[in-house]
């Protein structure tokens, strides 16, 4: 009898511990638990493709300031450095030559989501960018800024890097 009061009174003393660590989540918590969360918070905002709906800045003086990506042209994913992409203008300069709500392609010039190279190192930026093309794939603006990666190169848009001011 004494055995099943003290199995009852600890299963009674774990759920009011449950209970009070559920409902003040920094009660218990030690300093190696917090530094786990977050380092598992950082591991769960991991950088993804460019997928329809995703928000990029332009790089260029197209007129366009921010474009929705529609579609990816290549690829079941989503878009990574280099490829071409079908997008709307959701923000436009008034003197511009892409005005708002115009269905444009963009080629992908930094992505947040790292990419290896054939060296070992990876390379990732801190936004994600487009540079404005017609169909032909020739840019439709005269200057490029920010940084560009020479995969550029491989993918056949050889235009872009030479407007752009700063290869990486």
């Amino acid at each position: 009898m004494a055995a099943s009061f003290a199995s009852r009174c600890s299963r009674v003393s774990r759920s009011l511990f449950r209970g009070l660590s559920n409902n003040s989540p920094g009660l218990f918590t030690t300093s190696h638990e917090m530094t786990c969360s977050n380092s598992f918070s950082q591991l769960q905002q991991q950088r993804t493709f460019i997928q329809m709906r995703t928000v990029l800045k332009v790089a260029d003086n197209s007129g366009a300031k921010k474009v929705m990506c529609i579609q990816a042209l290549k690829g079941k994913k989503g878009a990574r450095l280099g490829d071409t992409i079908v997008a709307s203008v959701k923000e436009a300069h008034p003197n511009g030559k892409v005005k708002k709500g115009k269905v444009v392609y963009g080629v992908v010039v930094r992505a947040a989501m790292q990419r290896g190279r054939c060296d070992g190192s990876e390379v990732k930026f801190d936004d994600n960018a487009v540079v404005l093309v017609d169909k032909q794939g020739q840019p439709i603006g005269t200057r490029v800024f920010g940084p560009v990666p020479h995969e550029l190169r491989q993918k056949k848009h050889v235009k872009i890097l030479t407007l752009a001011g700063h290869i990486a």
